[in-house]
């Protein structure tokens, strides 16, 4: 799962990636309104994270755009602007959800993994795909039952094609959302990852569909 911080407070920024990437989440990030509206209008998020008050263009400004352009994105807004219109603003201009500054780390972790969880259209933190159990909120996986360690990197795979539980995900999109900036986007890679979970959840775990992309198990095996 793919998440954009946009904050030009280096220390919240910073801090905010660190917690989100040890949560297992990809984190890209970007400082400015113009960075940000770039970004968000041709890469795929699971989420975008957006301050408000950001040099070059405004974040309602950036929010609104967009919208405007149709990208549905789950947003949640950071702002230290503490009144109620400002709130009001933001959710009228698209926001998903607002948190104002200052907040806990937990609670933002909290809202991200509602906000993405929603969107997928689950109702609680468990997710289930087979004999598969993934729980997004202590970050397991278990296959019968049974607790399986796996990587960050395979834990963002798991729970990418178990929110999308049901749907061949191409390839294409998975690099998207499995990797950041700084990664190379590479199908031989993507396969490698895809071959070790298979050793480590079982050979029907993740579905191959030539031609198409790939999937989790949406019946009673994996």
């Amino acid at each position: 799962m793919r998440i954009l911080i946009v904050e030009d407070d280096a220390r919240i920024r910073s801090e905010i990636a660190r917690t989100l990437s040890a949560a297992g989440y990809g984190c890209d990030l970007a400082t400015d309104g113009e960075d940000a509206w770039f970004r968000g209008e041709t890469e795929a998020y699971d989420l975008i994270i957006l301050d408000l008050g950001l040099p070059k263009m405004d974040g309602l400004v950036v929010l609104k755009r967009w919208r405007a352009a149709g990208r549905q994105v789950p947003v949640l807004v950071l702002t230290a602007r503490g009144a109620w219109p400002e709130r009001v603003e933001g959710i009228d201009a698209g926001a998903d959800d607002y948190l104002a500054k200052p907040f806990r780390m937990e609670e933002l972790v909290a809202r991200v993994r509602a906000l993405i969880r929603r969107a997928a259209g689950h109702g609680t933190p468990i997710l289930e795909a087979g004999n598969m159990r993934l729980d997004t909120k202590q970050m397991h996986l278990a296959v019968d039952g049974v607790q399986v360690q796996v990587s960050p990197l395979e834990y963002r795979l798991m729970a990418y094609l178990m929110h999308h539980k049901g749907r061949v995900i191409p390839a294409g999109e998975l690099l998207e959302h499995l990797y950041g900036d700084d990664d190379s986007r590479d199908a031989n890679a993507l396969e490698a990852v895809i071959t070790r979970l298979r050793k480590k959840l079982g050979a029907g775990a993740i579905e191959t569909r030539r031609g198409f992309g790939y999937s989790v198990a949406n019946g009673e095996s994996a």
